[in-house]
């Protein structure tokens, strides 16, 4: 067991989350131009990334908000949680 700190409620137990894939996925604006096999990659193919992972996670049962998290996959660290609308920490170099 774990803690995951929600951005509008703290830190909280990991059993109270849950993932949402894989985060920043941008839903392509020429969906009906787009093969089969373009279309079957937008939705099934996502990075499997050992490090950090920017991934959706849901505070199921808390207040029910999404937020964004960079999670390292091989240990489960949280380096940072961050709501939707913001950007992700160290995209700009901080």
């Amino acid at each position: 067991m774990f803690l995951i700190e929600c951005p509008w409620c703290g830190k909280r137990d990991q059993r109270e989350f849950s993932c949402g894939g894989e985060a920043h996925i941008v839903r392509p604006t020429d969906s009906e131009t787009m093969s089969d096999e373009q279309w079957a990659d937008y939705l099934f193919m996502r990075s499997n990334t050992l490090g950090v992972h920017a991934e959706r996670w849901v505070h199921v049962h808390g207040c029910g908000q999404w937020f964004n998290a960079l999670r390292n996959t091989a240990t489960d660290e949280f380096v940072a949680v961050y709501r939707m609308d913001e950007t992700p920490p160290g995209a700009h170099g901080d």
